[in-house]
């Protein structure tokens, strides 16, 4: 029998990432019901919902290093669903802090937001994660046009920072996690400004 070429299969490729997008929100549900999730359950799918949404942002980042890298070209396919599953958890984070912690009065989130600014960080990084969502169907690309269309996903870079920084400001003592992602977004964002300065850089004249 013929092997199926998995590399080229893109829904198969896009399943198989659906699948494991949502099987933490699945397992997470699960321990919810069962009772699972320690002394504060909504402090921990709040958390988990905003680690998630980082860890997808930094997938949609990794995209481009491994495929330069790596010839992984394939990944190209996968990056869109990558971003709108980094805007689908930071969408729960969201919802999960106006549900349990403003209780729907959204008249009390402005407040809220003056007096904690880590609250304000992500709401400004959610906000910037709007129009890349919106704009990630084929008729928006052929809309927008290829060149204004990256331009304006490079907001990817401001949301990740964001969202560590939002991060890191919540942690009061261990720092760990904030740390991780602060240095993996770095390594991403340095990749990329060594990558720009290489094709900016004149290309030397062979010898005659």
């Amino acid at each position: 029998m013929k092997d199926i070429p998995l590399k080229n299969d893109t829904a198969f490729q896009q399943s198989l990432l659906g699948f494991n997008a949502l099987l933490p929100a699945l397992l997470t549900a699960w321990d919810w019901n069962r009772g699972q999730l320690g002394a504060n359950p909504i402090e921990f799918i709040t958390r988990a919902s905003g680690i998630m949404a980082l860890v997808f942002l930094v997938f949609t980042l990794l995209v481009t290093p491994l495929r330069k890298l790596c010839g992984w070209n394939w990944l190209l396919k996968l990056r869109r669903n990558l971003g709108l599953y980094a805007f689908y958890y930071g969408l729960a984070h969201l919802l999960i802090y106006l549900v349990f912690d403003r209780n729907f009065s959204l008249l009390s989130v402005p407040g809220d937001v003056w007096g904690r600014p880590f609250i304000a960080v992500g709401m400004i990084a959610f906000v910037l994660m709007i129009p890349l969502a919106v704009t990630s169907t084929n008729a928006m690309i052929k809309k927008l046009g290829g060149k204004k269309w990256a331009q304006l996903h490079r907001l990817t870079y401001l949301i990740i920072i964001g969202g560590v920084v939002h991060f890191w400001m919540i942690v009061k003592s261990d720092i760990r996690w904030p740390l991780f992602f602060g240095v993996l977004t770095a390594a991403l964002l340095g990749y990329r400004i060594v990558d720009a300065l290489k094709k900016k850089s004149p290309t030397p004249s062979p010898a005659a």
